[in-house]
């Protein structure tokens, strides 16, 4: 009997079998929690990072995006806004990546900071008549993070018509009993009709905070000059200035 060969073959049937539970452990997916895009997998270790990732930013939500639908995911970045949180988009090969590069992990939670905190100080200063609804955030594969805004622009219309008629009422008392009953009659049926329709919604995009608060004012101007100003004004036109 050559035992030198069954030595040989039961180490090699060792090696294989744990070599095989070694891959099995690697495959073994991970439960993705939250919205998603597309079918987007992750490994136990990167699913574990990720619940940790969404507790660290909880005053955001995490939309977890497949491979094959980043560039889906980014044309229609509207449809997973949030009109309480901050939404931040994020492919699946990232947090994969984050859950396993300590560096690259810490590069890119900075860069979601950081872009949060160029949001927030762009919200401090944004006019609440600018008929933003929602903003959002995309990490993209660079190292950079860009911006987008959904705009109503029904709702910047309908604020600026009643910050008009509270000057108006202010300048006529008398009126001002009919004029309070005329604002909130207007305030419902404008409530009725963003509720009816989403074709007064615009999203803007932005590789920055300052591009995107200009594109804001864009959209917030243009919508003014349609459905606010009277026609004599729009025949005699007016400058507005975009880096307020």
């Amino acid at each position: 009997m050559n035992t030198g060969a069954v030595n040989y073959g039961s180490t090699l049937a060792a090696e294989q079998t744990a070599k095989t539970d070694k891959t099995a452990q690697t495959e073994k997916k991970g439960k993705v929690t939250g919205r998603t895009v597309g079918k987007p997998e992750l490994s136990e270790k990167a699913a574990k990072y990720y619940e940790q990732l969404k507790s660290k930013f909880g005053n955001m939500e995490f939309v977890l995006v497949s491979k094959d639908m980043k560039e889906q995911a980014e044309a229609n970045a509207a449809s997973y806004a949030n009109s309480s949180k901050t939404v931040v988009l994020i492919d699946e090969e990232k947090i994969e990546k984050m859950a396993e590069d300590e560096k690259y992990r810490s590069q890119y939670e900075g860069i979601i900071s950081n872009a949060a905190a160029n949001l927030s100080q762009l919200q401090s200063g944004l006019s609440k008549s600018s008929g933003v609804t929602s903003y959002g955030i995309k990490v993209n594969d660079n190292g950079t993070a860009s911006y987008f805004a959904v705009i109503d622009k029904s709702l910047a219309a309908q604020k600026e018509r009643i910050e008009k008629k509270a000057e108006k009422k202010a300048e006529d008392k008398k009126a001002a009993a009919k004029k309070e009953k005329e604002d909130k009659a207007d305030k419902l049926k404008d409530k009725k009709t963003e509720e009816s329709s989403d074709s007064n919604k615009v999203t803007v995009t932005a590789s920055s905070v300052e591009e995107l608060l200009k594109k804001i004012n864009d959209v917030y101007y243009e919508t003014l000059s349609d459905n606010v100003m009277t026609e004599d004004e729009k025949k005699v036109g007016q400058h507005f200035d975009m880096n307020v």
